[in-house]
């Protein structure tokens, strides 16, 4: 094993390591008080400790599931179930995907424009950006029933209301983000260009933008992650039979903690695969501009 890959795996082994252990103990924490009480009502002698602690850890219904129990349900419900299957965590995180992406989208590009706006209108820097920010300290639980219940009055449900719950929450990183791109270029290539006699168009295009893609992609990283956030609790006061969040709904009516722990697993594959798509594509532009390899 080379040292750089070394260096990385080795943190993020022992890290996840630590995780899955203090989960473990964690799960057997929870669990044995009601373990002790099944016991007692069952009228069962106590047990040693290695069999306590097992069925601490097979419970069918569990406080804190353990790592195993949710790793076996994701693997059944991801693998085991054909992908039409109301069970199966591909069909809740395709459902939940759909509103994700468009919500993404839409968030891109507004985000893209008001940092257009506020870097080129000293108006709207000084009067936009502070709400903007202000919009941010809603707790998004709190704005996302009013806006399903607006648009449900006008005759609009299904994909778009979730879409645009991940809108709010996607747009302010790709404008913070884009606005501090726009605004990177130094004073003196800036007067290179004003030497150039080059027009304020000429200036966005040929330095503003390329100079902002780094900072693009790197927003875009938090406003994917942020927007499937948005999906998810879009889908929670909505009463919605297909998605993540409604997988989790359902699965908290009937304490079912097992699925509810495996579609927060779905849920994170679905955000490190978003994630990891975005650096991507960030990856090939900077190539396709002559940047160099990392």
């Amino acid at each position: 094993m080379t040292d750089p890959l070394r260096a990385k795996f080795l943190p993020v082994t022992t890290i996840l390591l630590g995780i899955v252990v203090g989960w473990y103990v964690l799960a057997v924490f929870m669990n044995a008080p009601f373990q002790r009480d099944l016991d007692r009502r069952a009228g069962e002698p106590p047990r040693i400790v290695v069999d306590f602690v097992e069925k601490t850890l097979s419970q069918p219904k569990p406080i804190v599931p353990a790592p195993h129990q949710v790793a076996q349900n994701f693997f059944e419900n991801t693998f085991l179930r054909k992908i039409t299957s109301n069970r199966s965590l591909v069909y809740h995180a395709g459902v939940t995907l759909a509103s994700t992406m468009l919500g993404f989208a839409f968030g891109t590009a507004l985000g893209i424009l008001i940092a257009v706006g506020i870097v080129h209108v000293l108006a709207l820097d000084r009067s936009l950006m502070p709400w903007i920010i202000a919009s941010q300290t809603i707790p998004i639980l709190a704005i996302a029933p009013m806006i399903i219940v607006v648009l449900a009055a006008i005759g609009i449900t299904g994909l778009l209301p979730k879409a645009l719950i991940s809108t709010y929450l996607s747009f302010f990183p790709v404008a913070v983000g884009m606005v501090k791109g726009l605004r990177s270029p130094e004073i003196m290539h800036l007067d290179l260009m004003h030497t150039y006699n080059a027009s304020p168009s000429q200036t966005f295009w040929k330095l503003r933008v390329p100079a902002s893609v780094p900072f693009l992609f790197a927003s875009m990283k938090v406003a994917v992650a942020a927007s499937l956030v948005g999906a998810i609790v879009g889908e929670l006061p909505t009463g919605a039979v297909a998605g993540i969040g409604a997988k989790l709904l359902n699965a908290s009516y009937f304490s079912n903690t097992i699925d509810m722990w495996a579609a927060l697993v779905a849920g994170s594959v679905v955000a490190l695969l978003l994630v990891g798509l975005v650096g991507f594509a960030g990856r090939i532009v900077d190539r396709a501009m002559g940047a160099r390899p990392a």
